[in-house]
């Protein structure tokens, strides 16, 4: 059944991906952006900005708290920063809407204000578990209240004096560890975070660009509090999870000749090109270059004929964020793929394993869920009626989808692709798929 607010596409089966493009900013330096020049002692500019809601819901969270932000104007934000202590209490609470980033990572950052806040979101993040935050933030002596179920709204309570502690994470989260290192700025002493794998860096390279210092060694990052943000110059590079749609996409549509210009390949975040690559995918970096501390490249990928692979286990959290489209690939895949260790993709945006599986097993696919992963073996997709459950990444995955289908893909509950791709309709359908927008 179909709600007045359902947002659908509908896409045509069969054809391929040509041309070059740049698709918008990627969204966790967006985030970070925000926030570092917020609390900075001048006015940092930024280019490249994600104007997608949930990097705006952060945005719109400074303003209310007393930040002067101007912009963002095709891309441009300027940022006069208050201070690291120059924050003013909102007047109401702060609605961050989809983005579960600007929800941990503020937690950790208000624990450290003088000023009490709420934060509220959308139905989904109302249910996203945020315990992983809210418990090492009470050891470093923040109060910050939850539903009985640990869920949003969260109430971080301040005022209170914080110390820094030695975190080992029972989980790899690049979430956990920003929220961390941002309290570990007001906290007394060193705050440490040990990962038990590699996580997304965007926070520890920012720190630095702004002039705070971090100490990096191995797995383990620490920070010291009572230090200064100075203002910078930010670009920010084409978001990898974003190019990763039209990565899979020209993988596997015959014909398909496809380059992504200014792309963001930090080490932590290239799982999906490690990933493609293991199956088959034809993918050349070019023009690899780094950009306001961040590795950035051109991106050429051709069709190909993937292959079905074990994914590895130490590539998961460098491509989280990406499985999604990648269950595509693998569905289009000879052969069978089997993904361990993604338990985490249970309590993003959806439930990203049963989502997807459901979808895929909609179009024909041979997709079989398990608790931390799933097994997929390739073979021919179909027409059919999917559901994204407001899930974007869900949204785009089974749009590339439908590139191999036999029949028109219908997908329901779509509006959620603007939290991280804005223009995705109008920049995939002028690259060659077949893509309609319906209410």
């Amino acid at each position: 059944m179909t709600s007045a607010y359902d947002l659908i596409f509908r896409v045509q089966p069969g054809g391929s991906l040509r041309g070059e493009a740049r698709v918008p900013g990627d969204k966790s330096i967006s985030h970070r952006s925000i926030m570092l020049g917020a609390l900075a002692d001048g006015t940092t500019t930024v280019s490249g900005f994600l104007e997608g809601e949930d990097s705006l819901a952060t945005l719109r969270a400074f303003q209310a708290m007393g930040v002067d932000i101007e912009g963002p104007h095709d891309g441009e934000v300027v940022i006069h920063g208050v201070g690291m202590h120059g924050l003013r209490a909102p007047a109401g609470d702060l609605d961050l809407g989809n983005s579960g980033t600007s929800m941990r990572l503020l937690a950790g950052l208000l624990a450290g204000q003088d000023f009490d806040t709420c934060l509220t979101g959308d139905a989904s993040l109302s249910k996203r578990p945020m315990g992983r935050v809210t418990k090492p933030l009470a050891e470093m002596g923040a109060r910050v209240d939850t539903e009985v179920d640990g869920t949003p709204p969260l109430v971080v309570h301040g005022g209170r004096p914080l110390h820094g502690i030695d975190y080992v994470m029972p989980v790899a989260s690049a979430q956990v560890k920003s929220c961390l290192l941002l309290a570990g700025m007001y906290a007394e002493g060193a705050t440490c975070v040990t990962e038990p794998a590699p996580t997304r860096d965007h926070t520890e390279r920012m720190l630095a660009g702004f002039g705070y210092p971090v100490e990096r060694d191995g797995s383990r990052v620490c920070i010291r509090g009572g230090g200064r943000l100075t203002a910078t110059r930010i670009d920010v590079p084409a978001d990898i999870s974003s190019a990763a749609f039209f990565l899979v996409g020209a993988s596997i549509a015959a014909g398909s000749d496809l380059t992504l210009r200014h792309v963001g390949i930090n080490p932590t975040r290239i799982g999906v090109l490690n990933i493609l690559r293991a199956m088959g995918a034809d993918i050349e970096l070019s023009n690899e270059r780094t950009v306001g501390g961040e590795p950035v490249a051109d991106i050429r990928v051709r069709a190909s004929r993937l292959h079905g692979i074990a994914i590895p286990e130490d590539q998961v959290p460098l491509a989280i964020d990406e499985f999604p489209v990648l269950f595509v690939a693998a569905a289009c895949a000879e052969g069978e793929t089997v993904l361990t260790g993604a338990r985490e993709l249970r309590v993003k945006e959806s439930d990203r394993i049963q989502v997807m599986a459901d979808g895929l097993q909609a179009l024909g696919a041979d997709a079989r869920p398990t608790e931390d992963g799933m097994v997929i073996r390739g073979g021919p997709l179909h027409g059919g009626e999917v559901h994204a459950h407001g899930d974007h990444r869900i949204a785009m995955a089974f749009a590339m989808a439908a590139l191999r289908a036999d029949g028109p893909v219908v997908i329901h509950d779509c509006a959620n692709v603007n939290t991280s791709f804005p223009g995705f309709v109008e920049l995939a359908g002028g690259l060659g798929l077949g893509i309609a927008v319906a209410e």
